[in-house]
């Protein structure tokens, strides 16, 4: 959210509401997930599709190939019959066989420690160069696997986010990725992003969110509590 300086306004709301899912759900601690190119892999693997088939996926990718040299060699049949508890398995192959071969090509070899030398919105672009990877791709990438403050946009943090009227109701998802990275705190991006997620599997669901056992239904302004507590005016929003 910006005003009209280009200045970022932070939601009077947001420092609350962090607080109330933590309390919730608790406060996750950041740890890596996996190194860079596992957790590159792990995330193509997981579009469209559940954790439970992306991880299936993952561990018969490794146990078929166990290193990422060999997947690089491999033909995408190979690959896609390895990864076919994914889903998509015949796109997915060909996305991780070229981004491996392109790291191959570019730096000689299988990691991606480079992308410590380089700022956010530079290691976004470069990982965004990878065909199949979006920003929420590469978000994932720095997040999980480095501890890099930007939020990664799936669709729970996407509709919670607009129920909660910190994006507007036209924003894309990259428009969304940039305002949550903005307005929130880097030190409660991690916890804030994966209590989101959580807090749109159980409560804010997309056809019948559960109001009523919503923890910040006070603060929402989507939610009929709001309107009869604060009134018309967001008192700060």
């Amino acid at each position: 959210m910006r005003g009209r300086t280009g200045m970022v306004i932070v939601p009077a709301r947001l420092p609350v509401i962090i607080r109330l899912l933590d309390e919730k759900y608790f406060r996750p601690r950041w740890s890596p997930r996996y190194e860079p190119v596992e957790e590159l892999v792990y995330t193509i693997l997981s579009q469209n599709t559940s954790d439970t088939n992306s991880e299936r996926a993952l561990r018969s990718l490794r146990q078929e190939y166990p290193t990422w040299v060999e997947v690089a060699a491999a033909r995408r049949s190979g690959i896609a019959a390895a990864i076919r508890s994914g889903g998509l398995s015949d796109t997915k192959s060909a996305y991780i066989k070229d981004a491996l071969n392109r790291l191959l090509r570019e730096h000689g070899d299988l990691n991606m420690d480079f992308l410590g030398e380089m700022d956010d919105d530079t290691a976004i672009a470069y990982l965004t160069g990878f065909n199949g990877v979006g920003v929420k791709t590469a978000s994932c990438v720095l997040l999980f696997a480095l501890g890099r403050p930007v939020m990664p946009v799936d669709t729970h943090v996407y509709r919670v986010s607009k129920r909660l009227d910190f994006i507007g109701e036209d924003a894309s998802r990259e428009d969304a990725h940039k305002i949550l990275t903005a307005i929130t705190p880097p030190e409660d991006i991690f916890a804030f992003h994966i209590n989101l997620v959580t807090h749109g599997r159980r409560a804010c669901k997309a056809g019948k969110p559960r109001c009523g056992d919503c923890v910040i239904e006070p603060l929402c302004p989507s939610s009929i509590a709001y309107e009869d507590i604060w009134g018309v005016e967001d008192p700060g929003a």
